[in-house]
Order: C-alpha cells, then sequence, then structure tokens
C-alpha cells in the first residue's frame, strides 16, 4: 500500500462486471487512463532511467503530469506533479481485487493538501468527482 501524507483523502470503489483479470487488462496500464476515463482525451509516456511520468491532456486542453510510484499485478501508485486542480502533494492508489461470484472491485484512493488558494471542500469535491467519472464509465464499459 502506498504511503499517503496529505491531510485530505478521498475513497471510492465500484465493483465492475467482469473478472479482476478482465478489469486489470483494462485499467492496469499507467499510459492507458485515456482508454477508459471519459476526461481524460490523451496519455503521454516518458520513461527515464530512474521514472516513468505520463502527461494526461483533458478534455478541455489542460494537461497533469503523474509520475509512477508503484506497479504490480493488481495496483498501481502515482503522483501528481504538475496540474491545474486544486490539489498539490497528491499521492493516488488504483487497484483491483475480486468478488467471490467473478466480479471486480475496483479501488482508487488518494491523500492531498489543498492547493494555497482553494479551500479544502473544493479539492475534495474535485478529486472525487475526477474518480466518480472514471469509475462511472468503468463500471458502464463491463454492463
Amino acid at each position: 500500500m502506498t504511503s499517503f501524507a496529505g491531510a485530505l483523502e478521498v475513497q471510492k470503489e465500484i465493483t465492475v462486471n467482469a473478472s479482476p483479470a478482465t478489469t486489470w487488462k483494462m485499467i492496469g496500464d499507467f499510459n492507458h487512463l485515456d482508454v477508459w476515463h471519459p476526461v481524460v482525451v490523451a496519455s503521454e509516456l516518458t520513461q527515464g532511467s530512474n521514472d516513468t511520468v505520463r502527461v494526461l491532456t483533458l478534455g478541455n486542453g489542460a494537461a497533469i503530469t503523474e509520475k509512477l510510484l508503484a506497479h504490480n499485478d493488481n495496483s498501481y501508485s502515482y503522483a501528481i506533479t504538475e496540474s491545474p486542480l486544486p490539489v498539490s502533494g497528491y499521492v493516488s492508489e488504483i487497484s483491483v481485487s475480486g468478488t467471490e461470484d467473478g466480479k471486480s472491485v475496483v479501488r482508487w484512493t488518494s491523500s492531498f493538501d489543498a492547493k494555497e488558494g482553494f479551500a479544502d471542500e473544493e479539492a475534495v469535491n474535485t478529486i472525487s468527482g475526477v474518480y466518480d467519472a472514471g469509475l462511472t464509465s468503468l463500471q458502464k464499459h463491463f454492463q
């Protein structure tokens, strides 16, 4: 589990009508957020000798830069390094686990602080909205 240090947290989860392997095949590639998240229109990956970074382009033209922190067979964690979002110190993990009836639970969690000049509530609501949009889209994909 990723170590979370921010004062604010968002935790969302959703049950998906697909096996963990099928679900992870869709969301497990760090560079494929644009495949399943409706707000992300492009993802460009850069791999250096010590890090992996993706630049996400949003539908409104804004860009978010994220650094991969860890990746395994059912989860990955990342940090936002540059973003127009009202958050700072953002660290997140997305994971997939199985249910007894063969479905998947996708969990997306994060901790962060509100960026200077923004209220805590605005930061939490923004991240909650991002997660809700992505998870709802993922769930609809597997209906």
